[in-house]
């Protein structure tokens, strides 16, 4: 039974050990003490093997298991002199002690080998145990100078170090420490304990993780064993679910055996709760996070695989439509880093005022901040993620910061994440207590820093998007407040010029009528353009119109002043698609334009005709006539005007709504010449239609 116990104990020993080995070779980068420990885990495993195998066979291990044992232990001790001779310049051995140590050792492992063949016969008391005149004093002289070399190891290294060699210490240092009892009780008895040498398999396997951990803490060794969080996370639950449902199952099965007539029933009634537990447990967030944190703790040299956490970060942020809930994502995506279940979001105002602008999973979070606080400058200032559990504990830590009386009265808030935009606090986030019980040290303070600033630039982005939709609604009201406010100006001067010539003509019950029709088409138009104001939008649909009426009522309508405007009709009956108001308005405007530019004996026309798909308005002067420059830079730019009570927005205005319309208006000019601005509007379908027909 012993012998069977032997052959699993050593066999599990050996398939670690090579595992390990494979390990380390897919991440040796070619350095010494890396080479060394690939060594030191492959002469283990085959020491093992070798101690197997004669157990099986029944056999006694001879010279090989001797010797292979010799090798382990000088392999391992070979690897803790290189330790201490590459960190010499940190430790206190000068490397001449260690020098002296390595040619000591050297010596003592070849004598050991010599005298292994010689004296591995004879009478042995277990199967592959060496005979106590042979190897036994000479092997705890190696198992004492294995556990002096551990000791030197840790004890010389600087506090900062031994995180990374401490579960290498431990797992050396004890399988050096089960050899000194191991022989110690043999040289006691005067024979090998054989549950002491069948265990021993057992103990040497049980040390190849904490040599793995040490490894994947200590770069300096090339011994980056690259694994991924995720897949160490998923295989180590399956690996607990897997040994849970075994012990479960021996569990069901002890109570079947021993439980009589009710005892089927009561295993089945165990097995179904314990598979409830194992279920509730894979769904707990709890467990989940608790187990994250010790894997990364213990397997890991940094708490994150931060890849993984800045896709995971950023994609919560992007994710659903642009800008709807961002502030709550970034509270949940900052929560994430800790695995905090809930939080809040306080953002900096207009007034200075931070207030509580969103909240995830934490609705009783309240209070505002007023601006230049002591909180507020503390977190710009020193941009440190403040720990509520470790202010009431070590205030002085803090510099004598007071924290306000709304914070400490959130039920239980842990971490306040400042937001930092450009060195200056756009707002924090209050977190609650994390399920995994994570520490507070520098590299999460660090990440959770980063992700405030990422954060910060999210929800800056967001009030940026906002500020500029309200700017936009702004200019837009603007724009058609002054596209009004030149209208009334219009009005304006027509009322002025009908009353300047009321003086002269009052008893005249011709001029009184058009007086009277005047000032009441005067304010039917103000009316609709204080309702169109007060809309934003033009109150008439658009609708096909004559082009040839529009242009005929706008000629007609300057036909009382000098020059007086002429009107050429190529092509009669064209339509297009437009406001009849809007598009009188820029006629009007254009054709004014062209006689304030006219000299009063000079000449006025405006044109229609069609040009293929297009309907030409073209209105010509013999003005002043305008150079190249002032067309290319101020003709069609708002606020810029000739006149001395212009507004400068009438041939902008006149420009924008015939792009609206799907045209274009074109400028020749020569001062002192004249002007021609050409209208290109499209024609509607009925005219596009009569056109083909007429072509075809």
């Amino acid at each position: 039974m012993t012998a069977n116990i032997g052959v699993i104990s050593y066999s599990t020993a050996a398939a670690a050990y090579f595992f390990l080995f494979l390990l380390l070779l897919s991440g040796w980068r070619g350095r010494a003490p890396g080479a060394l420990l690939a060594l030191a885990s492959v002469v283990c495993a085959l020491w093992a093997v070798a101690v197997a195998y004669p157990l099986v066979s029944g056999h006694h291990a001879g010279a090989l298991g001797g010797v292979l044992e010799i090798a382990r232990n000088a392999a391992w001790c070979a690897f803790l002199l290189a330790l201490l001779g590459v960190s010499r310049h940190d430790l206190a051995l000068r490397s001449g002690d260690v020098r002296v140590m390595a040619a000591g050792l050297v010596l003592l492992y070849v004598l050991m080998i010599a005298a292994t063949p010689i004296f591995s016969g004879g009478s042995l008391a277990v199967a592959g145990a060496p005979d106590y005149l042979a190897g036994i004093v000479g092997r705890e002289v190696m198992a004492v100078i294995g556990m002096v070399l551990v000791e030197q190891l840790y004890r010389n290294a600087h506090p900062e170090q031994r995180w990374g060699i401490k579960f290498l210490c431990l797992g050396v240092g004890g399988m050096f420490a089960y050899d000194f009892y191991l022989y110690s009780d043999a040289m006691l008895f005067k024979r090998v304990d054989a549950d002491l040498w069948a265990a021993r398999g057992f103990v040497n396997a049980g040390i190849v993780p904490l040599i793995a951990v040490s490894a994947a803490r200590n770069p300096k060794w090339s011994l980056d064993i690259s694994v991924s969080r995720r897949i160490l996370f998923h295989s180590s639950a399956l690996l607990g679910a897997g040994m849970y449902l075994v012990v479960m199952s021996a569990a069901g099965y002890y109570i079947r055996y021993f439980g009589g007539k009710w005892g089927g029933v009561l295993q089945v009634g165990f097995l179904f709760g314990a598979l409830t537990l194992l279920l509730g447990m894979l769904f707990s967030g709890t467990l989940r996070a608790w187990l994250k944190v010790f894997l990364s703790k213990h397997f890991f040299s940094y708490k994150y695989d931060y890849r993984e956490e800045w896709l995971r970060f950023t994609r919560t942020l992007s994710e659903g439509e642009p800008g709807v809930r961002l502030r709550e994502r970034s509270i949940q995506a900052i929560a994430e880093l800790v695995e905090s279940p809930a939080g809040a979001l306080w953002l900096a105002q207009e007034s200075g005022v931070f207030e509580r602008q969103a909240h995830w999973n934490m609705p009783a979070a309240g209070g505002a901040e007023p601006p230049g606080s002591p909180f507020g400058r503390f977190l710009e200032n020193r941009q440190w993620v403040v720990n509520l559990d470790e202010y009431r504990a070590e205030p002085e830590i803090y510099d004598g910061l007071e924290l306000p009386a709304w914070l400490m009265a959130i039920p239980r808030a842990w971490l306040v994440v400042p937001l930092i935009l450009h060195e200056q606090l756009l707002g924090f986030v209050v977190l609650a207590h994390s399920r995994g019980q994570i520490g507070l040290n520098w590299e999460v303070s660090d990440l959770l820093k980063t992700a405030g600033r990422q954060a910060a630039s999210y929800l800056a982005q967001l009030e940026a998007a906002k500020a500029l939709l309200v700017a936009r609604q702004f200019e837009s009201f603007n724009r058609m407040s002054a596209f009004v406010v030149h209208d009334l100006k219009n009005l304006v001067s027509q009322l002025s010029l009908l009353l300047s010539n009321a003086e002269k003509h009052k008893h005249n019950p011709d001029f009184q009528q058009d007086m009277i029709g005047t000032i009441e088409h005067s304010v039917e138009k103000m009316k609709r353009l204080l309702l169109q104001l007060r809309s934003g939008q033009s109150l008439d649909k658009p609708a096909p119109l004559r082009l040839d009426e529009v242009v005929g009522k706008a000629v007609e309508a300057k036909s009382g002043v000098r020059p007086t405007p002429a009107l050429e009709i190529a092509d009669a009956g064209l339509s297009v698609l437009a406001h009849r108001e809007r598009l009188e308005r820029v006629i009007g405007h254009l054709i004014q334009n062209a006689i304030e530019a006219t000299p009063p004996d000079g000449r006025v026309v405006a044109r229609l005709a069609k040009r293929e798909k297009f309907a030409i308005v073209e209105i010509a002067d013999t003005g002043s006539g305008m150079s190249g420059a002032f067309i290319r830079d101020r003709l069609f730019k708002p606020f810029e005007s000739t006149k001395a009570s212009g507004m400068g927005i009438g041939t902008y205005e006149s420009r924008e709504y015939v792009r609206e319309l799907g045209g274009s208006i074109d400028v020749e000019s020569q001062e002192a010449r004249g002007t021609i601005l050409r209208v290109a509007l499209p024609l509607c379908a009925s005219d596009r239609s009569t056109e083909a027909v007429v072509t075809g």
